[in-house]
């Protein structure tokens, strides 16, 4: 629902919060790969880390700054908040696929996308984020 609301609202919000996650995603996988030494949730996915996070946070908040006012014509301290939001729930978003699959006993959701977990693999942190910057950029804009 807030998915298609965004994209009602705006398409560039929609493709900017895609890009963002995915943004946070990239940035997680390489600081975490490069300096993560403490797990995040060892029993849900063991691959994510402390450090990991914290850097898809910041590449989140830097590109969010970086082309949220450009772009989306957003305040600056909007942008910066979104940033951080996104970098928080991305993960949040990916750990309660990863519960969820580790809960039925499966490794993947699908096939369609091989070496990619399924479709929803590819969308799961936007579980929640989609609705929470929708919402603050109802509140924000009206």
């Amino acid at each position: 629902m807030a998915i298609a609301a965004l994209f009602r609202h705006s398409p560039a919000y929609l493709l900017s919060v895609m890009a963002l996650v995915w943004i946070a995603d990239i940035g997680a996988y390489f600081s975490g790969k490069a300096f993560g030494k403490h797990k995040l949730a060892p029993l849900i996915s063991p691959g994510k880390t402390v450090e990991g996070v914290v850097g898809g946070m910041i590449c989140a908040l830097a590109v969010a700054l970086g082309v949220g006012e450009m772009l989306l014509r957003l305040d600056l301290r909007l942008a910066g908040m979104l940033g951080v939001l996104v970098g928080v729930l991305a993960p949040v978003g990916d750990l309660c696929e990863s519960a969820l699959k580790r809960e039925l006993g499966v490794k993947d959701f699908g096939g369609l996308i091989p070496g990619h977990g399924g479709v929803l693999d590819r969308f799961d942190s936007l579980l929640f984020t989609a609705p929470v910057v929708y919402y603050v950029l109802l509140i924000a804009h009206g």
